[in-house]
C-alpha cells in the first residue's frame, strides 16, 4: 500500500491596493471675492459656511490650504469644477490636486 498525499490547492488572490489619494488644494489669490471662494466651496465640496469659510481664511492667510481629499479622478473633477466656476465669472480662482503622502 502507498502512501498518497494530498494536498489541496491554494488560490492566491491579488492583493487589492486602495487607490492613492490626491488632496485638492485652494490657492489664494488676491482677486477673487472671498464670498465667491465660500459659495465654491459650498457647492462644489458641499461645505457648511463656516467650514468653507474657515478654509478660505486659512488660503488667504497661508497661500495655499487643502480642501479635501478624494481618489485622484474625483480630486481632479472638484478642482476642474472649481477652477472654471470662477472662470466663467472672470477671477483667477485655482484649485490644484497633488498625491497624498
Amino acid at each position: 500500500m502507498t502512501n498518497i498525499t494530498v494536498t489541496p490547492e491554494t488560490k492566491v488572490r491579488p492583493a487589492i491596493e486602495r487607490p492613492r489619494l490626491h488632496k485638492v488644494i485652494l490657492l489664494n489669490d488676491d482677486y477673487t471675492p472671498r464670498e465667491f471662494v465660500v459659495t465654491v466651496l459650498k457647492g462644489e465640496f458641499r461645505m457648511s459656511e463656516e467650514q468653507a469659510h474657515r478654509v478660505m481664511m486659512t488660503a488667504h492667510r497661508r497661500g495655499a490650504c487643502v480642501v479635501a481629499v478624494y481618489t485622484r479622478d474625483v480630486a481632479e473633477a472638484k478642482a476642474t469644477h472649481g477652477t472654471e466656476a470662477g472662470r466663467r465669472k472672470g477671477y483667477p480662482l485655482l484649485f490644484t490636486t497633488e498625491p497624498e503622502e
